[in-house]
C-alpha cells in the first residue's frame, strides 16, 4: 500500500512532541520569558527634544473646538430638517434637534471650562479640569436624555438616536476636512 494523504502511521524517525502538563511552562515559553524579563535587552527610551516635539505640533494643527461645535451644531439642524421633511412628522424633526442638543449643550459647556484661565495654570489643574469638566459634560447629556421624554412632546426616540448619535460622530467628518485643509495649505 503506498504511502497517501491519510496515511497515519509516522515514517519519519522523529518523535512526536509531547504535550506539557497543565500549569508547567515549557521549555520554549521558559526562555521566552527569561527574555522578557532580562533588561539588557531592552533598548534604552530616548525623550524627544524640543524641536521634535515642536515639529510634532506643526505636522498636526489642532482642530477647533469652537468649530467642531459650530459643525455638529449645523449636522443637528440639517439631521433634524432631513427626518422631518421626510417623515412630514414636526415631532420626528424636534427629537432629532434634541438628540443634537443633547451633544452640543454639554460639548459647549465642556469646551467652555476647559478654555476658562483656571484650567491652563499648570499642567495638573489642566488634567484635573479635564475629568472633572468630562464629568459634568456626560451628567448633563443624561440629565438631557432623561429629562426628554417630560420635555419634547410626542418624543421619538429612533429620531432622537439619530440625531445623538450623527451630531457626535461629525466630529470625525471636522478632524478630517481640517487635515485636509492643512495639507493642501
Amino acid at each position: 500500500m503506498s504511502a497517501g494523504i491519510l496515511n497515519t502511521k509516522s515514517s519519519s524517525s522523529t518523535p512526536a512532541p509531547q504535550q506539557a502538563e497543565p500549569g508547567v511552562p515549557s521549555a520554549a515559553n521558559a526562555r521566552a520569558w527569561r527574555r522578557w524579563e532580562d533588561d539588557s535587552v531592552q533598548e534604552p527610551i530616548q525623550p524627544l527634544s524640543r524641536e521634535q516635539v515642536a515639529q510634532m505640533g506643526l505636522d498636526r494643527p489642532a482642530v477647533s473646538v469652537w468649530r467642531v461645535l459650530l459643525w455638529q451644531t449645523l449636522t443637528g439642524l440639517v439631521v433634524a430638517g432631513v427626518l422631518g421633511g421626510a417623515s412630514g412628522r414636526w415631532a420626528w424633526a424636534v427629537s432629532a434637534l434634541y438628540g443634537a442638543a443633547s451633544v452640543v449643550l454639554p460639548a459647549l459647556v465642556f469646551a467652555r471650562g476647559l478654555t476658562g484661565r483656571l484650567s491652563s495654570l499648570n499642567a495638573a489643574t489642566a488634567v484635573t479640569g479635564f475629568f472633572v469638566w468630562e464629568f459634568v459634560k456626560i451628567g448633563l447629556t443624561l440629565a438631557m436624555l432623561l429629562a426628554a421624554p417630560r420635555l419634547v412632546v410626542d418624543l421619538s426616540w429612533p429620531a432622537l438616536l439619530a440625531g445623538l448619535v450623527v451630531t457626535m460622530k461629525v466630529v470625525w467628518l471636522a478632524v478630517w476636512v481640517q487635515s485636509r485643509r492643512s495639507r493642501s495649505a
